[in-house]
């Protein structure tokens, strides 16, 4: 019986969306916008050597077809790429009204999402009362800080002092359809803001806000404020049954590696393994050493994104591109005869474009252990029924398998 690993790229896009002008940036349309093309052009011209140096280098991604599949998606290609794929190889083109993460994931899981977001506007406050004053009750405080658009760097930054002194939670927003709480887990608890973002989610996701998010964080005043890894996103539950619960309903397993438990609020998830992207990439390993025949394993690899994406970082976003490729070369290597492995990403976040927030684009679909050649533009969805027909699972949205 055969295995599947399908493993997202967060924010890798390949430019060519057909609807890219329906986007927006600082109220500038995503037009154009190519998160691998720019940064390959960025590293050839020597504008990525922080870190790093030169053109970018993937030849485990290219050796699959990653070149060619930017080049399926929007026409040109990349400087660095020209290997001969070995590798199934195409890209994909999101329909759900969204760029945003859980849009991305559940249509590559094959549901596409039936309605439109709801997103809180970008003015001070950006919050209504009804929501201000249900966090004020569920965390018994007399106030919220920020309650505005905000990078969470930089809120924590500004206003963690602010949060010491009063033990009001941090409330912010972006241009996805979120809520966000940030707040000391020693000063205000971790457990405490675990249970404010459980309690308020029912309330947002009825207003169709996507996901509320617990920002915990550690630190002082004197040292400064960090993040730490134990953020949780309550998202709303995906409408119709996904690959996860059309695998988990073949009796098969279903290992989720990173947020992906999240997203798809545990609906059709077995295990879940957590951490930053190095540590989630020994927990990938350990899944294709362990993981029983007829399994799937679902990842995210999500600091491409959170860390150099929305910051518009381009060294940074190189460098992470040039770490995964020799780590998931590594990994190929240790699959099984008779295994799959599909690369993907869930929409795009072009660091060298302007704002900070995800980028419209198509999505390269690059697959190990189903042969060779072009899959040309495919759908999301069809990821969902490929990796179903792989499983010998039934597949039950509106993807066509490309195996």
């Amino acid at each position: 019986m055969s295995r599947a690993f399908l493993v997202v790229m967060d924010s890798v896009g390949c430019g060519g969306a057909p609807d890219a002008e329906s986007f927006f940036n600082d109220g500038l349309p995503d037009t154009g916008a190519n998160t691998l093309l720019h940064i390959a052009r960025a590293c050839a011209q020597g504008r990525a050597e922080e870190g790093r140096s030169g053109p970018l280098c993937l030849p485990n991604l290219d050796a699959l077809g990653l070149g060619e599949a930017i080049r399926i998606a929007c026409g040109e290609g990349a400087p660095g790429f020209g290997a001969q794929p070995s590798g199934r190889h195409g890209a994909a083109t999101e329909v759900s009204p969204g760029k945003d993460t859980p849009s991305g994931h559940w249509e590559l899981a094959g549901v596409p999402v039936p309605w439109d977001w709801h997103y809180f506007p970008k003015a001070e406050p950006a919050f209504p009362e009804a929501v201000t004053s249900a966090v004020c009750e569920i965390a018994g405080v007399a106030g919220i800080l920020g309650n505005c658009h905000a990078s969470g760097t930089e809120i924590i930054a500004r206003l963690g002092a602010e949060h010491m002194r009063t033990g009001w939670p941090i409330c912010y927003t972006s241009a996805d359809s979120v809520f966000q709480i940030a707040a000391h887990e020693e000063r205000f608890g971790e457990a405490r803001l675990q249970d404010l973002c459980r309690c308020l989610a029912p309330m947002l996701h009825g207003m169709r806000i996507g996901r509320v998010i617990a920002r915990p964080f550690l630190g002082s005043v004197e040292a400064g404020f960090a993040r730490t890894t134990n953020r949780h996103d309550y998202a709303i539950a995906p409408p119709e049954p996904t690959l996860c619960d059309w695998v988990q309903g073949a009796g098969r397993k279903v290992l989720a590696v990173g947020k992906i438990g999240d997203i798809f609020s545990m609906q059709g998830i077995d295990e879940v393994r957590k951490g930053t992207d190095a540590a989630l990439m020994e927990h990938l390993a350990a899944c294709i050493e362990a993981a029983p025949e007829g399994s799937l394993t679902f990842a995210n690899f999500v600091e491409f994104d959170s860390l150099w994406g929305h910051r518009r970082n381009v060294s940074g976003y190189a460098r992470a591109l040039e770490w995964f490729d020799a780590q998931i070369g590594r990994l190929m290597a240790r699959l099984r005869p008779g295994d799959l492995m599909v690369l993907t990403a869930d929409h795009g976040n072009d660091p060298t474009w302007h704002g900070t927030d995800h980028t419209r684009e198509r999505v390269p679909v690059l697959c190990h252990g189903a042969g060779q050649g072009s899959l040309g533009v495919v759908a999301f969805a069809d990821v969902a029924a490929s990796v179903a027909a792989h499983l010998g699972v039934a597949s039950h949205g509106p993807g066509r398998s490309f195996l």
